[in-house]
């Protein structure tokens, strides 16, 4: 007779590690996101050529390639990243290429009339940024950021690959000790549901937020 407890605890275990890499690889996600989605609109052609070509590289390869290159093709170079710091670097840098596009749109979906009013007020266009047009552009980008999130949680699971013990990787160490496939993997299925659940939840709530007092909208 199997004794689950011990196995269960493990995939917890992994739950943790799993949690980290989508926090961590959604921060960087984000910065990136706004970093290259503002360059894409920048007015420096160099700035933009960079964004642009950051964002087709990373839309354009396989995670799986990149996480590889990450960890084992850049110790080469002279740059050695544990386990976590390559899958939180491969995560966020994937992700964060798409979430520039959903910046650059949302910000371009502001109407032209508000960048007329900011510069009949004499607003810098940092000022015209933080203040007019990013406040209306960011409920636009929340939905898909929320995606976004999802798709990087369960994007964790590639770094099973690189031996990180995330959940996916305690359930295959589980069905190898145990010889059942069913209980570990009904778990970790259980797990990403719950996880996917809580980041959608917490989207909704920034929405409202985000959304408050604009064209009358009350959380």
């Amino acid at each position: 007779m199997i004794d689950w407890s011990g196995y269960i605890g493990l995939i917890l275990q992994g739950a943790l590690v799993t949690m980290e890499l989508t926090v961590l690889g959604s921060a960087l996600a984000l910065i990136m996101a706004f970093a290259a989605g503002l360059g894409r609109l920048s007015r420096f052609a160099v700035v933009r050529t960079l964004a642009t070509v950051y964002i087709e590289f990373f839309r354009g390869t396989s995670i799986f390639v990149q996480l590889f290159w990450v960890y084992f093709v850049l110790p080469f170079a002279g740059l050695t990243l544990t386990p976590m710091q390559a899958g939180v670097l491969a995560l966020g840098l994937n992700v964060g290429a798409y979430g520039a596009e959903v910046v650059r749109g949302a910000v371009r979906a502001v109407g032209r009339e508000q960048r007329e009013a900011c510069v009949a007020l004499n607003l810098s266009r940092y000022q015209r940024m933080r203040h007019v047009i990013l406040p209306q552009a960011l409920p636009l980008m929340l939905p898909t950021f929320g995606n976004n999130a999802i798709e990087l949680l369960k994007g964790t699971a590639v770094v099973s690959l690189i031996s990180l013990t995330d959940m996916t990787f305690q359930a295959q160490v589980v069905r190898a000790q145990t010889g059942n496939t069913l209980i570990p993997f009904a778990t970790i299925l259980v797990l990403y549901f719950v996880m996917a659940s809580a980041i959608s939840a917490g989207m909704r709530w920034l929405e409202r937020r985000a959304t408050r007092g604009l064209d009358g909208v009350r959380a």
